[in-house]
């Protein structure tokens, strides 16, 4: 078995504290941080496949595009 990480596992109290505010804090800024629609070139909507190859095909035309339109932006200097 393999193990990436630990975790420690904190005790629920009745009082709060200030140590758990700042990583609860962390965590939220954390969170934020992860790829939206706008990052992963995947226009936001529900798409239905009837296949893994076509839903596949759209997965890569929206990262080739998606990757064009970041190469056009330094090219461009970030004016298009």
């Amino acid at each position: 078995m393999k193990i990436a990480g630990f975790r420690k596992e904190r005790p629920i109290g009745s009082q709060a504290s200030g140590e758990l505010l700042v990583e609860g804090a962390r965590f939220n800024d954390e969170i934020h941080r992860l790829p939206t629609g706008g990052m992963t070139f995947i226009p936001k909507g529900v798409y239905r496949f009837r296949t893994h190859e076509e839903a596949n095909r759209h997965q890569m035309d929206c990262l080739v595009e998606g990757m064009a339109r970041i190469a056009l932006e330094r090219v461009n200097g970030g004016k298009e």
